[in-house]
């Protein structure tokens, strides 16, 4: 069973940036594509970002395109997640999972990791 450990969140100002960084342990992400979800209080989780480990393909939701940057270390397993210019609304737990293929809506995620906290405020 693979397991998946986020790490990288803090406290930033508004505009500021923060890279996240997932480790697969117990596995791979190899023919797989990783994930990266948000949850905030209250909120539902929504998607961030995915990318095909094989091809480094990405897809991204909507309305983060340009801001956050998703990426990967083969050798290290490990994905990333650089997020520029934050706004308060973007804190939340970050989480990262692995999937089946790039779109969560149409390809299942599981292996869902702890999360890591992301807070937005001056």
């Amino acid at each position: 069973q693979v397991q998946l450990n986020e790490s990288g969140g803090g406290l930033v100002q508004p505009g500021g940036s923060l890279k996240l960084s997932c480790t697969a342990s117990g596995g791979t992400f190899d023919a797989w594509a990783m994930g990266w979800f948000r949850q905030a209080p209250g909120k539902e989780r929504q998607f961030v970002a995915s990318i095909a480990w094989n091809d480094g393909t990405t897809y991204y939701a909507d309305d983060l395109k340009g801001r956050f940057t998703i990426s990967k270390n083969n050798a290290e397993n490990t994905g990333y997640l650089q997020m520029t210019t934050l706004k308060p609304e973007d804190t939340a737990t970050y989480i990262c999972a692995r999937g089946a293929g790039l779109i969560p809506t149409l390809f299942e995620y599981d292996s869902y990791g702890q999360g890591t906290q992301v807070t937005v405020s001056s």
